[in-house]
């Protein structure tokens, strides 16, 4: 079933859709990320973490390339590793085989850099913290110090958390992380087809989850299909 959205909810979230469609910025711009104090860094180090986030990240979202891009800052701030961003992505074993040295060979290009860019001008994943570390989603590992706190463009990212931290505060495992994701998109999908025209609108404001937006571009593509047939 079709659900025909009001006239000034259809222009913004169709305004929305259009724009993440056509320029390298995404529905996440504002929306998911937060931002610290820009520093000033060389064309080298731009490309270097443009590498780490192109090569890690399967391109297939800016929220995982921003996660990405924020956990090679943190390790860079961490004094736990090398001081520079180069030093950071070139470290042995750490990121992808080849990250410094094969070719960046896809349409998706401008997107990571735009997306490094933003991350070189402060730009954060809020949700990433001070996590330094990720894998591939869906892996497990036997470790109890494994806090998980996000899951983007197929990565699960998780900081190391001590004995006395995990007394204090129960790590979230990466299955509780996945199952705390289908509530947020079950509840989003419940505001996108039933919500009222103002809730429809919040859901694409700056508080909003990429699970509401991504619900509301459900709706908006279940209505072009019905006026194609139609």
């Amino acid at each position: 079933m079709f659900i025909r959205l009001p006239v000034a909810a259809s222009a913004v979230v169709l305004s929305l859709a259009v724009s993440a469609c056509t320029s390298s910025t995404s529905l996440l711009d504002g929306v998911a990320t937060s931002s610290v104090k820009p520093g000033s860094y060389t064309a080298k180090e731009r490309e270097c973490l443009a590498r780490a986030m192109f090569f890690e990240s399967h391109r297939s979202s800016r929220e995982g390339l921003i996660a990405v891009g924020s956990v090679v800052m943190n390790r860079v701030e961490s004094g736990e590793y090398p001081d520079t961003i180069c030093g950071v992505v070139a470290q042995r074993n750490q990121f992808a085989p080849g990250v410094m040295t094969r070719k960046m060979n896809s349409k998706a290009l401008p997107d990571v850099m735009a997306a490094a860019d933003a991350v070189l001008k402060g730009e954060r994943h809020p949700k990433i913290q001070n996590a330094k570390f990720f894998h591939q989603a869906g892996l497990s590992f036997p470790y109890d110090n494994m806090h998980y706190v996000l899951e983007a463009g197929g990565n699960a990212f998780y900081e190391k958390r001590s004995r006395a931290e995990r007394r204090a505060t129960p790590v979230r495992t990466q299955a509780q992380l996945t199952a705390a994701g289908r509530t947020e998109n079950k509840a989003a999908r419940q505001v996108a087809e039933t919500g009222t025209a103002e809730q429809q609108i919040r859901a694409l404001s700056f508080e909003a989850e990429p699970a509401k937006a991504d619900a509301i571009g459900a709706i908006i593509e279940r209505g072009r299909k019905s006026e194609a047939v139609e």
